[in-house]
């Protein structure tokens, strides 16, 4: 079959990113001078209802914490104007599933509350930094349209959203930062606030190794402050060579279990939506691989990248991890062997059969580096393995033994 015009893959993030918690962020915001509400982490009714009283404040918001947006929308955020609100709040939040339009259908449950006084809210802004791949360096989005989602704004009035690039070496310019902070028409008398407010959030995202920032929504007050009162952090997985503290903020159960298993083999997985399990090694091998089989009708489950220097070890733990996920129903193994030999996968991928009950289909293609002696290990293992010669006829024999099975 011809491989004619663009395949549509799903997305594969151009960096792995850790997230963090809303109450975590507002930590680190505090630390880098930036302002956001009085506020306690919590993780049972009665803690909510102890930080009520401590807070001193009418209003306050109790809000669930995960690692998904439309917490809000979900059910996620309530308001409080008593100690007995506040611990009815989180007994409805607190060991319970919150659905959001980020969590999927099974929701995520909420083992953690951040409780902060309320605000007196005069105007809601949004801002927002990321990386621009195409500009290769980040930049910061700034609109007046905020508690708003920014993809609706960008949808429906992109004029609305204003840009400022900047170099991580210098941080966002004080002009640049004057300009977003008016363009978006904050008052005058808190442009200046503003506006360092701005400074601060690159400075931040530049030295914490950020890949995300993203405060929807910024506010201005009635007592005349500009203050977070949402806090989004994401950071580059890449950099927490230089990042020890990061250990401490990673939340587990907020990852795919699987991801999980990954990281500890140094593996890079990425769960996706459809039922073949993919195992490759490198990136570009990888997205190449998930082209080809959706190009032949079938859908990637998975992007599992083993590297250039995996052992028998990780190989059985990444085989181990595919077959873990209870809607994979057929697997290919698509090895390019470089750095990475063919024979060490060979004997990875015996291994692991070995050691589970495998019950679907099980395509493997190997090509270079003891590409022989690999194949003859295959061969020899008595396994129920289906040999493919080259990318095109492994994507065809997966997808047609998945649709079979």
């Amino acid at each position: 079959m011809p491989r004619t015009g663009p395949i549509s893959l799903p997305p594969i993030p151009p960096t792995i990113s850790m997230k963090i918690h809303e109450f975590q962020a507002k930590e680190l915001f505090a630390r880098y001078g930036l302002a956001v509400p009085a506020g306690r982490e919590c993780k049972s009714a009665d803690e909510v209802a102890a930080a009520y009283d401590a807070l001193s404040t009418e209003l306050c918001v109790v809000k669930a914490q995960i690692h998904a947006g439309g917490r809000g929308k979900g059910g996620g955020v309530k308001l409080v104007r008593s100690a007995d609100e506040a611990r009815a709040a989180a007994e409805a939040m607190l060991g319970k599933p919150l659905i959001t339009h980020q969590t999927g259908p099974e929701g995520q449950l909420v083992r953690r509350l951040w409780i902060e006084e309320g605000s007196d809210i005069q105007k809601e802004y949004y801002i927002g930094i990321a990386v621009d791949r195409e500009q290769n360096r980040p930049v910061m989005m700034a609109s007046s349209e905020g508690g708003m989602e920014i993809e609706e704004v960008a949808a429906k009035t992109p004029e609305k959203i204003l840009r400022a690039g900047f170099s991580p070496g210098t941080g966002l310019s004080d002009d640049d930062a004057r300009r977003l902070a008016e363009g978006i028409g904050i008052p005058g008398e808190l442009a200046l606030q503003a506006a360092e407010f701005l400074t601060a959030l690159a400075k931040l995202f530049c030295e914490m190794d950020c890949s995300l920032a993203e405060i929807n929504p910024l506010v201005t007050t009635g007592d005349g402050k500009v203050m977070a009162l949402d806090a989004k952090i994401n950071f580059d997985d890449s950099a927490d060579f230089r990042h020890e503290e990061w250990a401490a903020l990673r939340d587990l159960h907020e990852e795919d279990p699987k991801e999980v298993e990954a990281s500890k083999f140094d593996l890079s997985y990425i769960a996706l939506d459809g039922n073949i399990g993919c195992m490759v090694n490198g990136a570009g091998l990888a997205m190449s691989t998930m082209d080809v089989i959706k190009l032949y009708g079938g859908e990637p489950a998975n992007f599992l990248d083993v590297g250039g220097g995996a052992t028998t070890e990780n190989v059985t733990a990444a085989f181990k991890i595919l077959l873990s996920d209870a809607n994979t129903l057929g697997v290919l193994v698509n090895i390019f062997g470089g750095i990475m030999k063919c024979d060490v996968i060979a004997n990875g991928v015996v291994e692991a059969v070995k050691q589970v009950d495998l019950k679907v289909p099980l395509v493997v293609r190997l090509e270079g580096t003891n590409v022989e002696k690999g194949r003859e290990i295959l061969e020899n293992s008595g396994l129920p393995l289906i040999a493919a010669g080259d990318l095109d006829d492994a994507a065809q024999k997966v997808c047609a033994a998945v649709k079979g099975a």
